[in-house]
């Protein structure tokens, strides 16, 4: 199957797509700051650059999109028709990427949540997620 889009086409659309400050980030963001929690964004100093570090807590958490860290769970897990070699491989470097950088900061002493991009969609189970990560 051949691309409905020109090289150039794929490319303009691809560079648009936001990797900070997503929908289900900013989302995940207010719910623990309505919560009480502050929290620093993209702790560069940490393994992975966590999307969100609460220091005081020695907790981090990871908001995933389903497609780009290849949710198993979702379905938005499929790989698109075109390119199917480079989309697995892509996919399968971000989850060995992503078991890698949670094995480093457990080793540091870090707790880590994920939360996944089809998650946000019910937000009291989201919420009840990150009051039960926060508060273990």
């Amino acid at each position: 199957m051949t691309d409905v889009f020109s090289r150039e086409q794929r490319s303009s659309i691809m560079s648009r797509i936001r990797g900070k400050d997503t929908k289900p980030e900013m989302l995940v963001r207010s719910l623990l700051h309505g919560m009480g929690f502050r929290f620093r964004l993209h702790v560069a100093d940490l393994p992975g650059k966590p999307d969100i570090v609460l220091t005081r807590h020695r907790k981090v958490v990871f908001i995933n999109g389903c497609f780009w860290h290849g949710h198993r769970a979702c379905r938005k897990k499929s790989v698109p028709e075109t390119n199917k070699e480079f989309w697995e491989e892509k996919i399968s470097k971000n989850r060995k990427r992503d078991k890698y950088v949670r094995r480093r900061l457990r080793a540091c002493g870090w707790k880590t949540l994920t939360i996944w991009e089809c998650e946000t969609r019910n937000v009291e189970k989201m919420t009840g997620k990150l009051k039960s990560f926060l508060d273990s």
